[in-house]
């Protein structure tokens, strides 16, 4: 029988390997080598998971990672074993496991001194209490005690002995009707805020501040001076006019800066 013909054999197709560019079936690795990426494969995750539960293990159930220490920072009057008593940190726990959020709400109810504070853990066994405190604008005199309220109007502590160099907040709106708007509270973070807008030298004489109502507050200054403020409105043109005053009539007794616009010095 004759051979195929030139043509025939320019139709067929090669018999072996696959052409350029597509690799056959032995470029991908027999059974063989299958079987080893997959034990490969087996062996990550099983070292994933032996790492996981470590670690898990050292975190709660080791021996090491406790809470055994609770150290505080920022204190001035309250004492850090107070502040410690009060925090009430699970000594013995898991650090990891350490509520620092139920720490700081314990904190900021039992203790009305703090102002904030931040409970934060210290690896490997402590806990740190990083504290501020909570600092007197003003007090109150009730009988033969102080009460201590601060930049925001917040009474937070009674104590036997005035701090050095706090006027007295004097509250006589009791038969006042503007009360019935604005209640005491209200007043004396009016007052508070007024302190706050003091010219310097005005404030560094400031002995008492006296509110008979929401519209009527008064500074009493070293050496019997006064000065009637109004409002806590308009603070900041009150300000200026009162240390223009200051200046001009520094031997005046009384200084009247309600109106700042038209703002009045006499003798008393």
């Amino acid at each position: 029988m004759a051979g195929p013909t030139t043509a025939e054999r320019g139709t067929r197709q090669p018999k072996g390997p696959s052409s350029a560019g597509h690799p056959g079936p032995s470029s991908r690795g027999g059974p063989g080598v299958r079987r080893l990426r997959m034990s490969g494969r087996l062996l990550t995750l099983a070292v994933l998971v032996a790492s996981g539960a470590a670690a898990i293990w050292l975190l709660y159930g080791s021996p090491w990672l406790r809470a055994e220490r609770v150290r505080t920072s920022g204190t001035k009057v309250l004492t850090p074993g107070e502040v410690v008593a009060a925090a009430a940190v699970p000594i013995g726990s898991p650090l990891i496991s350490v509520d620092t959020d139920g720490i700081e709400a314990r904190l900021r109810a039992k203790l009305r001194r703090i102002d904030s504070i931040e409970a934060v853990r210290s690896w490997p066994d402590g806990i740190v209490l990083k504290v501020t405190e909570r600092e007197p604008a003003l007090i109150m005199e009730t009988g033969a005690k102080f009460i201590e309220v601060d930049a925001k109007g917040v009474r937070f502590a009674t104590v036997d002995k005035a701090p050095k160099g706090v006027p007295v907040l004097e509250l006589t709106a009791d038969g006042s009707p503007g009360l019935r708007r604005f209640d005491e509270q209200r007043l004396m973070t009016e007052a508070v805020r007024v302190t706050t807008e003091l010219p310097e030298r005005a404030a560094k004489d400031l002995r008492s501040v006296e509110v008979r109502s929401y519209d009527s507050i008064t500074l009493k200054l070293a050496h019997g001076r006064t000065v009637l403020w109004g409002s806590s409105e308009r603070g900041e043109a009150k300000a200026r006019a009162l240390s223009a005053l200051m200046k001009a009539v520094p031997d005046a007794g009384h200084f009247d800066v309600s109106a700042p616009t038209a703002p009045v010095a006499s003798a008393s």
